[in-house]
């Protein structure tokens, strides 16, 4: 009987909150912010429904290294950014309905690389470390090209171009590099970018540059767009800024095959604003050598953003009205992660925050599926305890008693000096530093930081163990999605399973 009471009484709460709330609790509590705004939100996720119609468009945001830590991070850099204390705040995609925690491993990894976590959301199936879109269940291994043959996978970009949609990649690191090279590559090694990078011996293997514009020109790819303009140039031919090829010496030019089969090139924001975007010819921009510039190095003049990029591959994509496949990843989060330098991560987390926005505006709910991912976390930690409104990039202050915000008080360690909210477990930024005689120790303690200096864009947060790259860690990743079938992210998954999320929101609806 008291159960039966109990659950009664649950379902009365449920079905007349705002009753309750005016007979049973204080007017005090019922006003505040805090409860009206969360009776707001009961409402909107109550009226919610699921849209079950076929998926026009799928795009995919990979913030490459932007686990759950990062990216809160991310969240209060840019409520700070816009005047807010910052925990308030909301980033773009965390408004979107449904979420599920991704589990990142590879077959062979508790902490995963990037090429098999992309490969994995590309082709439905997890795989090895350091592999791209190569069966590790039939025989692919890591490193040894005769492996590719027969074990190469079907992509989701390969699925959704023969159905008669475009497919386009974007990326602020090298478009050979291990995250957009999963829409179109299928190699045993990762750091085959250029054809120079490969072993002697694999005549049935293509590096991954090669496999590009193989996919370019069978109509796989559409649009492309990245760095890595340098893995498309044979040694000794300049670049267009002046850089050289690291192709094989001789080798084709790989832009020139591309523009001579009539593909418009960009490699600036001058030629990228002269792109005919009515989707008649395929595009290839490469705006560096290598990976292009972190968002807070960027100077418009030197090359689109990463909200412009995403912008122009909409516009372009959404001529085809059989609808279109796209992965934008916003690749150099996880490189200023690996620096250990947490200013130059949150810009560019920042930076791919708006290019979602913009994504969300231009287009339409019920027909696109977006999803909003990261491939792995980092080794990022958080130091406590910290009062409200804390600069996140800065020295952890004290927590007000009384009052909301900070009290402007450093927080210190056992050692007496202040620390930053950021850390990271290893990296370049460790206490430890290596000694004459070759071992590792901190003599002198740790470094007693100032908080102008902890704010400076070149910070290096400090870390624990000495490395020369900060690493990955194997924790949980988020997926933020809305759309079509977007409620199918429920739970915890596996990575894989995004792609049949898409596969089926494009193709399984329709059935």
């Amino acid at each position: 009987m008291k159960n039966f009471a109990l659950a009664t009484t649950a379902i009365a709460l449920a079905l007349s909150a705002s009753q309750v709330n005016a007979q049973t609790l204080p007017e005090a509590q019922t006003s505040s912010p805090w409860f009206t705004d969360a009776q707001a939100v009961l409402q909107q996720k109550m009226a919610e429904q699921p849209i079950t119609t076929t998926a026009k468009n799928v795009i995919v945001f990979v913030a490459d290294g932007n686990g759950v830590g990062t990216n809160y991070a991310a969240r209060l850099f840019d409520g700070q950014s816009k005047g807010m204390l910052g925990e308030e705040n909301v980033l773009p995609y965390e408004e979107f309905p449904h979420l599920a925690l991704v589990k990142t491993y590879n077959v062979n990894a508790q902490t995963p690389d990037s090429a098999p976590t992309a490969g994995a959301m590309n082709t439905g199936i997890k795989q090895a470390f350091n592999t791209i879109n190569i069966n590790p269940e039939t025989g692919g291994v890591h490193d040894d090209c005769s492996t590719e043959e027969g074990n190469r996978l079907t992509t989701i970009a390969e699925i959704a171009s023969e159905a008669g949609k475009s497919t386009g990649v974007v990326s602020t690191a090298r478009i050979t590099h291990a995250t957009p090279a999963a829409v179109y590559a299928k190699t045993a090694n990762r750091n085959w970018e250029g054809d120079a990078d490969m072993p002697e011996g694999c005549n049935n293997s293509k590096d991954i540059a090669a496999q590009l514009i193989d996919q370019m020109q069978a109509g796989v790819v559409d649009l492309a767009m990245g760095g890595g303009r340098r893995y498309f140039v044979p040694a000794g031919t300049q670049t267009d800024e002046g850089g050289s090829g690291r192709r094989t010496e001789g080798s084709a030019n790989l832009i020139e095959t591309a523009t001579e089969a009539g593909a418009q090139y960009a490699w600036n924001t001058e030629t990228f604003n002269a792109l005919n975007l009515d989707g008649s010819t395929p595009v290839l921009a490469l705006f560096e050598d290598s990976h292009m510039k972190y968002e807070a190095d960027r100077a418009d003049e030197d090359e689109p953003s990463l909200e412009d990029m995403t912008r122009a591959a909409i516009s372009y994509l959404s001529t085809n009205e059989d609808g279109y496949y796209l992965e934008v990843e916003a690749g150099r989060v996880d490189h200023a992660n690996h620096d250990g330098n947490a200013y130059r991560t949150l810009v560019d987390a920042q930076e791919f925050a708006q290019a979602v926005a913009a994504a969300a505006e231009m287009t339409n709910v019920e027909d696109t599926l977006i999803i909003v991912t990261a491939d792995h976390e980092h080794a990022i930690a958080f130091n406590g305890y910290c009062g409200r409104g804390t600069p996140i990039l800065g020295l952890c202050m004290g927590v007000t008693a009384g009052g909301i915000e900070h009290n402007g008080e450093p927080e210190t360690a056992a050692d007496g000096k202040p620390y930053t909210v950021i850390g990271y477990l290893n990296g370049a930024g460790s206490v430890l530093t290596e000694q004459a005689d070759g071992t590792f120790a901190a003599p002198e303690g740790r470094a007693d930081v100032a908080q102008d200096e902890a704010t400076d864009i070149d910070y290096l947060q400090q870390a624990l163990l000495p490395m020369s790259s900060e690493t990955h860690s194997g924790e949980d990743v988020a997926v933020y999605a809305r759309g079509p079938w977007a409620h199918l992210f429920t739970g915890t998954v596996e990575q894989n399973y995004i792609f049949h999320v898409m596969h089926h929101a494009m193709f399984g609806a329709a059935n």
